[in-house]
């Protein structure tokens, strides 16, 4: 069973960045995806990011275009979200999320144009930016 823990999170001022990680434990394959989401008092879930394993493609909402970049690190099955230029609205809980092969159930997350469906979710990590 596949295990996803965020880190990174934290205050940061008007302009700053962050960068988040995600780690995954529990299963030893590749991903078919790997994403990013936030959520903010209040509002609706929105994804941020989106990767595509298989070709490296990569997705954003427009509110990050430019700023956000999300990559992954094989050998360290880690998933990364750099955050710069960051605004108070970049606010949130931000969560990562995955999909494997074998998984049946999916929450779907639209990124962009794109509307993955991931099996797994983080717990989570808080941004604050002031």
């Amino acid at each position: 069973h596949v295990q996803l823990v965020e880190s990174g999170g934290g205050s940061v001022q008007v302009g700053g960045s962050l960068r988040l990680s995600c780690a995954a434990s529990g299963y030893t394959g590749s991903s078919n995806f790997m994403g990013w989401f936030r959520q903010a008092p209040g509002k609706e879930r929105e994804g941020v990011a989106l990767l595509v394993s298989s070709t490296g493609s990569t997705y954003y909402a427009d509110s990050v275009k430019g700023r956000f970049t999300i990559t992954h690190d094989n050998a360290k099955n880690t998933t990364y979200l750099q955050m710069n230029s960051l605004k108070p609205e970049d606010t949130g809980v931000y969560y990562c999320a995955a999909t494997y092969p074998y998984d049946a159930h999916w929450t779907v997350i639209p990124v962009g144009s794109r509307r993955p469906g991931f099996g797994h979710l983080g717990q989570g990590t808080q941004v604050t930016v002031s």
